[in-house]
C-alpha cells in the first residue's frame, strides 16, 4: 500500500445564490446543518486532484471513480483530501473539522470502447418545470438539459472557484471532471422544481477527456425512485456526451429531491 501527498482545499460555496436553499445558511440551519453546504459535486472535484495526480491525463480518458458524501463540508473550512493505493484501487477520504465527510474510491481501467450514445435517451426540457413529484422523476423518465459549452474563461473560473492546483486543465484545455458531474445536478434542477435536496453520491467511468469549446449534453434515464429513512431518493444513469458525438463519461448519480425535513416541517 502507498499513499499520495495529501491535498488540502479551502472549501468554497460554489452555490450560495443557487435556487437550491440547502446552500443558503438559515435553510442549512433549520435542518440541522451548521450552515450552507457546500456542493457534492464540488467534494467531488476536490477527490478528483488525486487520480490526475496518480495517473493525469490517463485517468481523464480512461479511470473510474465512485464517491458517497456523508457528513457536509461548509464554505471557508478546510477539506483535508487523502489517498492511499493498494492493488491498484485508490482509496479517497475527504476529512473537515477532524470530520469524515466522503468516501470513495478510484481505479485506472483498461481502455475500453465506451457504451453507444443511443444506450439512452436525450431528455427534452419541459416549457414550465413542473414541481418535483414521484411521477415526474419516476423510473423511465429522462431528465432535459440545456446544451452546456464550457469556454476557457468558465474553466479559469471554475478551477479558481474549487482551488485546483493541476496546471493540466488550462495546459491542455481540458473541461474539469467536477464540470462533467455538474451535468447531472443541471438536469434535475432543469427539469423540475426542487426544494432543499442534497446530491449525495455518484459512480463514474471516463471514455475521453472533454475539451474546453466543446458543447456538452447529457443522456439519461431514471432508474429507481424511492424511500429511504425518510428521505425520497432518485437514481439515474447518463452519459454525459460532447459535440454529440463524443461519449465523455458513464455516470450514475444519487440525490434526495425530498428531505424527510421538508416531509416533517410540513
Amino acid at each position: 500500500m502507498s499513499a499520495i501527498a495529501p491535498y488540502d482545499v479551502s472549501a468554497f460555496n460554489t452555490a450560495v445564490t443557487s435556487e437550491n436553499k440547502i446552500h443558503d445558511d438559515d435553510v442549512a440551519r433549520r435542518f440541522g446543518f451548521t450552515g450552507a453546504l457546500v456542493p457534492g459535486v464540488e467534494v467531488y472535484a476536490y477527490m478528483a486532484h488525486m487520480p490526475v495526480a496518480r495517473w493525469g491525463r490517463d485517468w481523464l480518458e480512461r479511470g473510474g471513480a465512485e464517491c458517497r458524501f456523508i457528513k457536509p463540508v461548509y464554505d471557508g473550512n478546510i477539506a483535508h483530501v487523502t489517498a492511499s493505493e493498494d492493488k491498484g484501487v485508490l482509496d479517497l477520504r475527504v476529512e473537515s473539522g477532524g470530520v469524515l465527510c466522503a468516501t470513495g474510491h478510484a481505479i485506472l481501467a483498461d481502455a475500453a470502447a465506451p457504451p453507444a450514445i443511443d444506450t439512452l435517451p436525450l431528455g427534452v426540457l419541459p416549457q414550465e418545470r413542473p414541481t418535483a413529484s414521484e411521477s415526474n422523476l419516476a423510473p423511465g423518465v429522462s431528465l432535459g438539459l440545456a446544451p452546456v459549452t464550457v469556454d476557457r474563461a468558465a474553466l479559469a473560473q471554475y478551477l479558481a472557484d474549487i482551488r485546483e492546483r493541476d496546471d493540466i486543465y488550462l495546459r491542455e484545455g481540458l473541461v474539469h471532471p467536477g464540470q462533467i458531474l455538474r451535468l447531472c445536478n443541471a438536469a434535475l434542477v432543469q427539469s423540475v422544481v426542487l426544494g432543499p435536496w442534497i446530491h449525495v453520491g455518484s459512480r463514474l467511468r471516463n471514455f475521453s477527456a472533454a475539451r474546453a469549446g466543446q458543447e456538452l449534453t447529457l443522456r439519461n434515464r431514471i432508474t429507481s425512485n424511492g424511500v429511504s429513512k425518510g428521505h425520497a431518493i432518485v437514481e439515474f444513469d447518463a452519459l454525459a456526451i460532447a459535440d454529440g458525438a463524443q461519449v465523455v463519461a458513464q455516470i450514475t448519480h444519487t440525490a434526495i429531491w425530498r428531505p424527510r425535513h421538508v416531509v416533517e416541517a410540513a
